[in-house]
């Protein structure tokens, strides 16, 4: 890629006085960063509906003077921001939404805050340096997929890397992912008297049941690093009347997009056979887009972890000093397929609260969420000034992504 005018010398990481500069940006933005952090956390808002969130984010970039796109890729909630004129285009993702009935028990808070502050500092020395940032404000991670649709969509078109920044209870180098396909699935029978004519019923909530059993047999005999897990949503309306109509929500992982396929086509036999079993007929409706795992990159991890040294915290690798796995799904997955990313975890809480918790939730709205916000905005905006500057570096990247993708 052509340097831009005034850039530093290629294949040199960025030195010191850089990154102190580069944080110093982030602090100087701390009151700016932890409010939005903080107000997000006050208003929960679900997938594609983080009116709130997207407002507050957007207003501070504009307010920066960064080229902002509200309601980007035709998605009302999403946005994107630019800055730089020319060289090696990062983009940072921002996430926002909530979980229901916990609010940000996922600490998108966290997330949205770093971003913004990481894409504000890099902003600030992006033509300096000659490199281009990209704020992407990313709707819908908790389900909904709003990543891909973006890609989909162009979000990604020129772009040489990406990174975001995820709240756990340890500071992890990545997660470890599983790739994952969500499913409604409908039984239809047919109502009946369950007292004066019971015969004459075909009974959608056995079929349901039936196939709930036929998955918790099942996983007695799949991969120890797969995951199938659901819940009812509709069992019938009274008890004294066969219930014609059932819903069930699955949710299918596996640490492959190839192995997801084929834990499918089992789950898919479980459920078909409860329905058969009842008489019933049986709908499947896969909530499109599925997530891929995260492909990640050492080359790029290694960055992260050095940069997050800056601020005093250490990241490691799951199993390090005891360090538990964060085991989930993210359509982060997707964009890692597409381009080199990272995508580590940083600590607000004690290592013994799960994510997706009220407890959770707590401590991402409080002072080690605040924490969190500023040493993430620093390990990631610096990384970015790594990726522009370093060449060398961007080819080992590059050529790490190229391997892992074959």
């Amino acid at each position: 890629m052509g340097a831009g005018e005034g850039r530093y010398p290629a294949a040199v990481p960025a030195t010191d006085e850089i990154k102190e500069r580069i944080e110093a940006e982030v602090d100087r933005r701390a009151d700016v960063l932890l409010d939005v952090s903080r107000r997000i956390h006050a208003r929960p808002e679900l997938a594609f509906a983080e009116h709130t969130a997207h407002d507050l984010l957007t207003n501070v970039l504009e307010a920066e003077g960064l080229a902002v796109e509200r309601g980007a890729y035709d998605l009302d909630t999403a946005f994107v921001a630019r800055a730089g004129s020319d060289g090696p285009t990062v983009a940072v993702c921002c996430e926002y939404d909530a979980l229901p009935g916990i609010g940000h028990g996922c600490g998108h808070n966290v997330i949205a805050a770093a971003g913004l502050g990481a894409g504000l500092a890099a902003a600030a020395v992006a033509n300096e340096l000659g490199g281009r940032v990209v704020v992407l404000g990313t709707p819908a991670e908790e389900g909904g997929g709003g990543k891909q649709i973006m890609i989909d969509r162009g979000a990604l078109d020129g772009v040489d890397a990406a990174m975001m920044v995820h709240p756990a209870g340890v500071d992890l180098r990545s997660m470890d992912t599983l790739a994952i396909h969500q499913v409604e699935v409908t039984y239809r029978g047919r109502a009946a008297h369950a007292s004066a004519a019971p015969e004459r019923g075909l009974n959608a909530l056995d079929a349901a049941v039936l196939g709930y059993v036929n998955v918790a047999a099942l996983r007695q005999h799949i991969a120890t690093d797969e995951r199938v897990h659901g819940i009812f949503l509709e069992a019938g309306t009274a008890a004294n009347v066969v219930p014609a109509l059932t819903r069930a929500h699955w949710m299918v992982r596996s640490p492959t997009r190839a192995g997801l396929t084929a834990l499918k086509e089992r789950v898919v036999a479980c459920l078909a056979a409860g329905a058969e079993a009842a008489g019933c007929e049986i709908d499947l409706d896969w909530q499109d887009p599925a997530y891929d795992e995260l492909l990640t990159l050492d080359a790029f991890d290694d960055v992260w972890a050095a940069n997050l040294a800056r601020t005093g915290r250490r990241a490691v690798r799951a199993g390090d000093d005891g360090a538990a796995p964060v085991v989930g799904s993210t359509d982060m997955g997707n964009v890692s397929q597409r381009v080199p990313s990272i995508h580590p975890m940083i600590a607000v809480s004690p290592p013994d609260v799960p994510i997706h918790t009220e407890a959770f939730a707590s401590f991402a709205g409080a002072e080690a969420g605040d924490r969190a916000v500023l040493d993430a905005a620093k390990a990631l905006a610096t990384t970015v000034a790594d990726v522009w500057i370093d060449d060398e570096l961007r080819d080992r990247i590059r050529a790490e992504f190229d391997l892992r993708r074959t």
